[in-house]
């Protein structure tokens, strides 16, 4: 899910206490002090960190491969233990640029089309209080422009956290959810995040395959770069060690380990993953090494963001499975941030994959509008400074 704002624009219920673990940071190369990327870094985590947020972990790769790491805050309140760079956390709704990716590489295979209607696939699926698979096409769920509504279940209190967090949904539940809301407009005639867009290019993967989308996924993407770190947990509550504990501010006094939970959607959002493997898979897929040309212009090829979402993108565009968002220096980057569980992380990459960025904190202050804001705006600047440091993106 896109995080916070989605699900947490209605949790405005409370102030927060800033926290006061230490700050660590670390450099894979050394850099000279003063207003250098890597000395920018450090200033940038320990911002997030000073807003309250308990952990952050961020690195940087150079387009010389050079990388710079940098973290803040604790891994466990509890413990007091340090941040890892090297720590797992959920990939949440960045996975989606993985789905998006796998169903652009069966386009160019000449196995679906971009213009296939859902009902070719699902026939019947989509249907009821005026959803029609008739009319909705595989670009249109890839881009959010599909209209139909997002119905996932969530947690907005500790209570349902405890009480939700370890349900598991079927892609068929998640789905005939959605199908009791009317769509929030005609397919193609507005833009509205949908992750039951994203449930039904799952299926759709499998349909098309025969094998679940998760496989295809590892054995097109994840093997192929060498991800080794990057996993998909399916139902399982936990993850890999080491990872920081993450945290969910519902409220004044209401800060709440939500690390152990299945996923919602669990077929395409279990994946977990580190600040190295998701570098890596965004300057490969911008370089070129994932999509057929034609395939990658497709992807880039953007419609404007809600005025909801544009509250966290500024300026931002969606395209197929990749966001496009404007940078200070000049130019736009292009990212697909993920949350959800706690773990909320940003990334970015130029458009020619050259320069990549992306910070992962294991708190959501998801409490009011304002905490939610800064959170992502002090993220974004990370990744801002991050890329401007190699003189910007896409002109």
């Amino acid at each position: 899910m896109i995080p916070t704002l989605r699900k947490h624009l209605a949790m405005a219920i409370g102030a927060a206490t800033l926290l006061t673990a230490g700050m660590t940071t670390t450099a894979a190369v050394a850099q000279p002090e003063g207003h250098s990327p890597t000395w920018q870094l450090r200033q940038d985590t320990e911002a997030i960190h000073a807003l309250g947020v308990s952990g952050v972990q961020a690195r940087v790769i150079a387009p010389d491969g050079r990388q710079s790491v940098a973290t803040s805050g604790t891994a466990d309140l509890n413990t007091g233990r340090p941040v890892r760079s090297d720590g797992y956390f959920r990939m949440a709704s960045t996975s989606k640029t993985l789905v998006a990716t796998v169903v652009l590489q069966l386009e160019a295979e000449g196995r679906l089309s971009l213009d296939d209607t859902v009902d070719h696939w699902l026939p019947g699926v989509v249907r009821g209080n005026g959803n029609d698979g008739t009319r909705v096409t595989i670009r249109q769920l890839l881009q959010h422009t599909s209209g139909i509504h997002d119905d996932l279940p969530g947690y907005t209190t500790p209570e349902e956290y405890y009480q939700q967090r370890y349900d598991v949904h079927s892609p068929e539940q998640l789905i005939a959810r959605a199908m009791t809301h009317a769509p929030d407009f005609p397919p193609g005639e507005g833009w509205n995040y949908s992750n039951t867009g994203y449930v039904l290019l799952g299926t759709i993967i499998q349909k098309a395959t025969g094998r679940p989308a998760h496989q295809e996924i590892e054995d097109r993407i994840l093997r192929p770069l060498g991800l080794n770190h990057t996993r998909w947990g399916g139902t399982s509550p936990t993850l890999p060690r080491p990872h920081a504990q993450a945290y969910q501010l519902f409220g004044p006094g209401a800060l709440v380990n939500v690390t152990d939970q299945v996923p919602v959607d669990y077929e395409n959002l279990s994946f977990v993953t580190t600040t190295r493997d998701e570098n890596v898979l965004f300057r490969a897929l911008l370089a070129g090494r994932l999509l057929p040309a034609r395939q990658l212009t497709e992807m880039k090829r953007t419609v404007p963001v809600s005025a909801e979402v544009q509250q966290l993108w500024p300026g931002g565009r969606y395209g197929l499975g990749l966001a496009e968002r404007p940078l200070t220096c000049g130019g736009t980057y292009w990212s697909h941030e993920g949350g959800d569980g706690g773990y909320i992380t940003l990334n970015g990459v130029t458009d020619d994959g050259s320069r990549s960025a992306v910070v992962s904190m294991s708190e959501a202050r998801g409490d009011t509008l304002e905490h939610i804001l800064a959170q992502e705006n002090a993220a974004s600047s990370l990744i801002d400074h991050a890329l401007c440091a190699g003189g910007g993106g896409a002109r």
